[in-house]
């Protein structure tokens, strides 16, 4: 998993990385109070550090004056192919059973979705939710119904169980240990891993074109060694992602059930509507998770992500160590650290 200190370093462009700490948040040079457009358009911001090579990718339709919905799908694709990112795509960790189980969604402009929900097998499942959108009257197939679907319309089945992932699966199963740890190290989430690895997370990412169009996509493995058939928020729409072409779009990250509990991004879209800025509205829709249950928001983490139809965009998380990444015309590569409420 990407170590974000290694990640800075590394970077393949040699830029730097403007990092912005919670209580900076407001004073970032890129926002005001008065909530004026940020960046214009067209730009892209998606959850975690490894949203930097994704919103790169989605930049290279964006750029050429492509749609928003292109541009999300082929940049998420980027952390579903690579094979050191256990939380998304094919190198996922797998439940307690040994299956690698992958859940997504997309969403148009227009209004249109579609998600796949356990899909196994299949190394692109937010193709298949684009597919499952156009080409189906249905919003979401799961399981092996989705698998299926998958097949019969190209895509190539594969084992995505990796040597790695089932190592450290089986070194798991010698204690069957699932508890959650709040994020070290700019991690959001974890469970707790055999060396101590990480199980990162969901990468949610939201786009607006040229034209001033929005849309959304949300991937994920889920989290390491959960119940056989477990769904989070991330294929959900509504909960992991929502996108209204009139007002903005929102996604999210972390534990899945409290985002479903609260319809998170519906909330956080409903709450700009109302005239919250992004970041205001991140921000509430953490506080009613909070004041839901917040015995367990103590030990857990939730972030939300979300973009206006000015350009303006915001986030909010329980815990600190969330960061989101931003591209536009101006910068490919900007990392920044989100304000939390602890």
């Amino acid at each position: 998993m990407y170590n974000r200190r290694k990640f800075i370093k590394a970077s393949a462009l040699g830029a730097s990385v403007l990092a912005v700490s919670a209580p900076g948040f407001a004073n970032n040079p890129l926002s005001n109070d008065n909530h004026a457009p940020i960046t214009g358009k067209p730009i892209v911001i998606s959850t975690w550090d490894f949203g930097v090579a994704a919103n790169q990718e989605a930049w290279k339709t964006l750029a050429k004056g492509g749609r928003a919905l292109d541009a999300v799908e082929a940049g998420v694709k980027i952390p579903e192919a690579d094979m050191h990112n256990h939380s998304v795509g094919r190198a996922g960790y797998p439940d307690r059973d040994g299956h690698v189980t992958l859940d997504a969604c997309i969403m148009d402009e227009f209004g249109n979705c579609g998600a796949v929900a356990a899909i196994e097998n299949i190394a692109h499942p937010i193709s298949v939710a684009r597919m499952v959108m156009e080409k189906t009257p249905h919003i979401m197939l799961a399981g092996d119904g989705a698998t299926q679907f998958a097949i019969e319309h190209g895509f190539k089945k594969e084992k995505l169980l990796t040597s790695e992932s089932e190592k450290a699966w089986k070194e798991w199963l010698k204690g069957k240990k699932y508890k959650p740890v709040i994020n070290t190290e700019n991690k959001l989430y974890k469970t707790e891993l055999p060396g101590g690895k990480t199980n990162h997370d969901t990468i949610g990412m939201l786009a607006m074109d040229a034209h001033g169009n929005l849309s959304g996509a949300c991937t994920t493995s889920g989290m390491a060694w959960k119940l056989h058939g477990r769904v989070g928020d991330s294929p959900i729409i509504g909960a992991g992602l929502y996108v209204d072409n009139e007002i903005g779009a929102a996604t999210s990250t972390g534990v899945g059930e409290e985002v479903i509990r609260n319809v998170g991004s519906f909330l956080v879209v409903e709450l700009m509507r109302h005239g919250y800025s992004p970041q205001d509205a991140c921000k509430e829709a953490i506080n009613r998770i909070i004041k839901k249950k917040p015995q367990t928001a103590k030990e857990i983490q939730v972030g939300f992500l979300a973009i206006n139809k000015k350009g303006e965009y915001g986030a909010y998380a329980i815990q600190k160590g969330f960061s989101f990444a931003v591209c536009d015309a101006k910068k490919q590569d900007l990392l920044i650290d989100g304000p939390s409420f602890y």
